[in-house]
């Protein structure tokens, strides 16, 4: 049996799952992306070697973040001042969720690295994945939260790979403790946007030429590059992050 969801403060909350190819590649078919596209796991952002092992183009970028001082201070600072976000509909740029479930960020971060980019042309008709994207083209944050919080398929997928991956699945309590986010990266009209559902809206991070995927060193510089180069500009150590592509299964 899956681990049942937890209902903690009024809240649903969710096992927070691992960053890795087992997992993702067990729970993207099943909410509805094609097995024509995989996870593969990033072992180098800088190393041509090891990066040549990933094909490409990558599609999306999924990494799992710590929550550092520094980190945390400029999210702060970014958000400041924001309004609430409004985009929805068709002209919206990307689709973005504001995760009001607890623990999902996995399952969320896999949600927007599927529907946005170029991998929504892999999701498979009148799958979990379609019909969300569908749904939630016209809503606004607000309702497109609670459409997610109440799918009872994306909540059913999740929980049954909950106990994938190479440690045990923490409780809910452990969790919270963990003090990381997931973190979404994709390519959508030249741009490249880091999608999370902790924070305000989806977020611009700049320009990507025609031959630039989210694995290229621009976007990588714009990306997750930013968040290392913050740490180690602010004397953190703490540079422990895990980071899976998304790109065609060989």
């Amino acid at each position: 049996m899956p681990i049942p969801v937890e209902i903690r403060d009024g809240k649903k909350t969710f096992t927070v799952l691992e960053n890795n190819p087992e997992v993702m590649n067990a729970l993207a078919p099943k909410l509805g992306l094609s097995k024509d596209l995989t996870f593969y796991d990033v072992y180098s952002l800088t190393d041509p070697d090891l990066i040549s092992l990933i094909p490409r183009p990558v599609y999306a970028l999924l990494a799992i973040i710590p929550l550092t001082p520094a980190w945390n201070e400029s999210r702060i600072q970014e958000d400041a001042g924001k309004e609430e976000y409004a985009g929805s509909g068709p002209s919206e740029p990307v689709i973005w969720f504001k995760q009001t479930i607890g623990h999902a960020c996995g399952s969320i971060g896999l949600l927007h690295c599927a529907i946005n980019g170029p991998a929504k042309s892999y999701v498979l008709p009148d799958s979990t994945f379609s019909k969300i994207r569908n749904d939630a083209t016209p809503l606004t944050m607000h309702d497109r939260a609670k459409m997610l919080y109440d799918n009872k398929e994306f909540e059913i997928a999740h929980q049954s790979v909950a106990e994938l991956g190479d440690t045990a699945a923490p409780s809910a309590s452990e969790g919270d403790r963990l003090g990381q986010h997931f973190v979404a990266f994709v390519k959508e009209n030249g741009r490249l946007w880091e999608l999370e559902g902790s924070r305000k809206g989806p977020l611009d991070r700049g320009a990507l030429g025609p031959d630039e995927d989210v694995l290229s060193p621009k976007a990588i510089e714009l990306g997750i590059g930013r968040i290392i180069k913050m740490e180690k500009a602010n004397g953190g150590t703490d540079l422990r992050f895990s980071c899976i592509a998304l790109a065609k299964a060989e």
